[in-house]
């Protein structure tokens, strides 16, 4: 079960259960959101990426739940600002925060923030009440 917490205006926000649906689950909630918001192809891509590897990376360590949150900025007169940005936020009840590590040729696994540090405008990591958010930003086309 997902649990949609807000997908109106600006923001949109879910939760799902620690189970191996929720990848495609998440990443089929954040396409739609960003098509419903007429983002950018592009931009929609490697949003959907980045969420993926994301939430795999959390359900490889905790069972869940696992937060996810998207936010974009807009002026009061519903146009984008020129530094505009999609911010994606994954959480996860682990208080540890990731780690990069370096995979190999061969190796099937630890690309992931690795993707994401490549392909984001900015990201980084904060603890919370109970566990982690690791987030990422992206510039949207003005």
């Amino acid at each position: 079960m997902v649990g949609v917490i807000d997908t109106e205006g600006e923001c949109a926000e879910w939760t799902f259960p620690g189970g191996l649906d929720s990848v495609r689950v998440a990443r089929r909630a954040v396409r739609d959101t960003l098509r419903a918001w007429r983002l950018d192809a592009d931009v929609g891509d490697v949003t959907v990426l980045l969420v993926s590897e994301l939430v795999t990376n959390s359900l490889r360590y905790t069972p869940g739940p696992i937060g996810v949150r998207l936010s974009r900025l807009r002026h009061d007169d519903d146009t984008l600002p020129p530094d505009a940005a999609l911010l994606v936020e994954v959480s996860d009840p682990l208080p540890d925060p990731p780690r990069a590590r370096a995979a190999g040729p061969d190796d099937e696994g630890g690309r992931g923030l690795q993707l994401v540090a490549c392909s984001a405008r900015r990201w980084g990591t904060r603890k919370g009440r109970s566990g982690k958010t690791v987030w990422f930003e992206l510039a949207l086309p003005g």
